[in-house]
């Protein structure tokens, strides 16, 4: 799993085209405000179920520590797994996301995810110290 994370004074994004013939037909024009956004990259590697286990524990440990290190109470997820190599088939990716999603709002934080399986257009306004973007390999 491949992670890059911001702590995004905002960010908008719309769905553009739809990338997945299986993708739910959906547009979405949305917004967050004060939140950590998570693209996300699932490889092949991850799909081992013991690996899976130990994947998905680091992630969520990762998106909580950064949330925390700012108070940030919002988390959008955003899968990129289609631009890398050695990629998870895109239902893996799916529900890897929506587990997530579930794990973090029944912990209190809420929780939005782009379209899967669609291209989106997106506008970033992102804090300016380091920690506000992070690469995270697990």
């Amino acid at each position: 799993m491949k992670l890059l994370t911001f702590q995004a004074e905002r960010f908008a994004w719309k769905s553009f085209s739809k990338t997945l013939k299986e993708a739910l037909d959906t547009r979405v024009d949305e917004s967050v405000a004060a939140a950590v956004v998570v693209f996300a990259h699932a490889e092949m590697k991850d799909v081992a179920a013991a690996e899976r286990a130990r994947v998905f524990r680091h992630t969520l440990k990762h998106i909580k520590w950064l949330a925390n290190k700012r108070k940030l109470r919002k988390v959008v997820l955003h899968s990129f797994t289609h631009l890398g190599a050695e990629n998870a088939p895109p239902d893996f990716a799916e529900d890897f996301l929506r587990e997530l999603a579930n794990r973090l709002s029944g912990t209190g934080y809420e929780v939005w995810m782009t379209p899967f399986g669609w291209f989106c257009s997106w506008e970033i306004s992102v804090y300016g110290d380091s920690l506000a973007k992070v690469w995270k390999e697990i």
